[in-house]
């Protein structure tokens, strides 16, 4: 792990010596990073892609086979394998990406801690920042909740909570477990619309507190992601939040005109 470390350490330190500057530097080692792993990270993105479109065929079994799980379990695999989907193969990827860039983030704490790195002094500086501080002008906070906001939208659904199944089972019991169940998949979907809002908050005020180089990188992360995300499935859910938010400013209009 410490040598993976130091090779990101190495390599940032050769960016920085080319480059001549920390930000640029910074920036070019996240860019080169986030290309790598794009063979990894294109499977993860495919397979939750084709996961979101299968949703509603999903919900149908759910209707079809209510009170009867294994029928529902068959129907299931039958679905994932006539569309070649496999719901466990973006778990991997997103575990060696996730181990790579906080081995990256180690390395930039590293190097952000230090006023020389091996006989090489390093400035700071990068625009109006001091890589090493926080933005004192909060603009690097505020960049990286509007893009996490951005992302999450994106991988959203839409905003819309998806129905949940109709209880109409006759056995007691089967009802009770279904009742149960249906909470849960009731609860599941309203946290998962809330941390759509909750992660850009938490975002900023992570980098409120963080060394504006950590900030940059972070930025720089999202944004890729936000490409990667575009090609390849479009603007996604952002699209029908975007289009919900004008109808609601267009009627929040009408009834101050009334």
């Amino acid at each position: 792990m410490a040598n993976l470390t130091n090779i990101f350490f190495e390599f940032l330190l050769f960016l920085y010596k080319t480059t001549g500057n920390l930000g640029a530097a910074i920036i070019v080692l996240t860019l080169i990073i986030r290309a790598v792993l794009i063979p990894i990270t294109l499977p993860s993105l495919k397979a939750t892609s084709k996961m979101a479109k299968l949703q509603p065929e999903l919900s149908k079994l759910k209707k079809k086979h209510d009170g009867d799980k294994k029928a529902l379990q068959k129907a299931q695999l039958e679905l994932y394998k006539k569309y070649n989907v496999n719901p466990l193969s973006g778990c991997i990827p997103q575990l060696v990406q996730l181990a790579l860039l906080i081995f990256l983030y180690q390395a930039l704490i590293g190097f952000l801690g230090q006023d020389s790195v091996n006989g090489t002094a390093v400035n700071p500086s990068f625009l109006w920042l001091d890589l090493t501080a926080p933005d004192p002008k909060y603009v690097l906070p505020a960049l990286a909740g509007i893009t996490q906001l951005v992302l999450s939208l994106m991988i959203s659904p839409g905003g819309e909570v998806r129905d949940v199944v109709p209880n109409k089972s006759k056995n007691k019991k089967i009802k009770a477990e279904n009742k149960q169940e249906e909470g849960m998949a009731g609860m599941a979907a309203s946290m998962q619309q809330q941390m759509i809002f909750i992660m850009p908050v938490m975002t900023v005020f992570i980098a409120l507190s963080f060394p504006s180089g950590l900030a940059v990188y972070w930025i720089m992360t999202t944004i890729f992601s936000i490409g990667q995300q575009y090609v390849l499935s479009g603007w996604g859910g952002l699209k029908s939040y975007t289009l919900r938010v004008k109808v609601f400013l267009l009627d929040l209009a009408r009834n101050k005109d009334q």
